[in-house]
């Protein structure tokens, strides 16, 4: 048998072992990203493995299509290539199959996302809103909120929070993201959100996970679920875009812009890492100014 033979792997089998990989050594996120951009590409292979030699632009062309088809949108559609790519050029690099190029004729790139900021009249309007009758739908406004408050931080974040980060008066947390260390200046508006959940026996600030089941899987059953109340209280109050918990965030950013908070506040207080371009030119702050920008846009509400 020749060598080139004798290395003949599948894509299938090959992308698993990888994805495993990573997630053996924690890289959690990537694992899930990598089996989400496999599932898709099973789907299309209607479950047929094929060897990584067989993949060919033409191929890869017909799961682009496919993923229009499927209503897939253009950016979830350069997501699962650029997974595949990746996974791809792994096996060109460990000698497993040739380099051909099969994604130069797909889109890979991100396309401009649609605006995902509401107004402050808007926010003001969540915030008011009696959900006392509605238990699902109140906790999902006051994750909202507690967001919004907090600078919009991402809900992982949220979820991960411990009552130990919060000391002084100072909230402080590492963005699971990009492992930047954020502090935020603790308001009574947060608080109220905290006490009204407070748990005697959790080691957790927010009621999202607890200490005795999987932290992970608790975090995702609760973003989707209070994503799904969100929905339907964007929809009550006649929002023209679907209220999600990234609402939060865009629009802590979008009102802040609208209040002239400079710039490199905002990319500060968002807790950008260094790639992005609003961050290339600017060194990082003083905490004060960013708790003043935050105050002053709870003050609007």
């Amino acid at each position: 048998m020749s060598e080139n033979k004798r290395k003949e792997r599948t894509l299938f089998v090959f992308m698993e072992e990888v994805s495993l990989n990573l997630k053996s050594i924690g890289k959690i996120r990537t694992f899930e990203t990598y089996e989400s951009s496999l599932n898709s590409f099973k789907k299309f292979r209607n479950g047929k493995d094929l060897t990584l030699s067989k993949i060919t632009s033409d191929l890869i062309i017909e799961y682009e299509a496919f993923l229009k088809a499927k209503g897939i949108s253009k950016n979830t559609s350069s997501f699962y290539m650029r997974t595949l790519r990746a996974v791809y050029n792994r096996a060109v690099n460990k000698g497993l199959t040739q380099q051909k190029y099969p994604f130069k004729y797909v889109y890979t790139g991100i396309d401009k996302t649609q605006k995902r900021a509401i107004t402050i009249n808007a926010i003001k309007h969540i915030k008011n809103l009696d959900l006392s009758s509605e238990k699902q739908l109140d906790f999902a406004r006051d994750m909202f909120m507690f967001s919004f408050y907090t600078r919009g931080m991402s809900f992982v974040d949220m979820a991960y929070l411990r009552k130990n980060d919060l000391k002084n008066g100072i909230l402080t947390y590492r963005r699971r993201k990009t492992s930047q260390q954020l502090h935020i200046k603790w308001e009574n508006c947060m608080q109220d959100i905290v006490k009204k959940y407070y748990d005697e026996q959790s080691d957790y600030l927010l009621p999202i996970i607890n200490n005795n089941v999987e932290e992970r899987k608790q975090y995702i059953y609760y973003a989707h679920n209070i994503n799904r109340y969100l929905k339907k209280i964007g929809e009550r109050i006649g929002l023209s875009i679907p209220l999600t918990m990234y609402v939060a965030r865009h629009s802590w950013a979008s009102i802040a812009r609208s209040k002239n908070v400079p710039l490199s506040v905002i990319s500060d207080g968002l807790g950008h890492d260094s790639e992005l371009t609003t961050r290339i030119y600017l060194s990082t702050l003083d905490n004060v100014e960013i708790d003043k920008a935050n105050r002053m846009i709870m003050g609007l509400l």
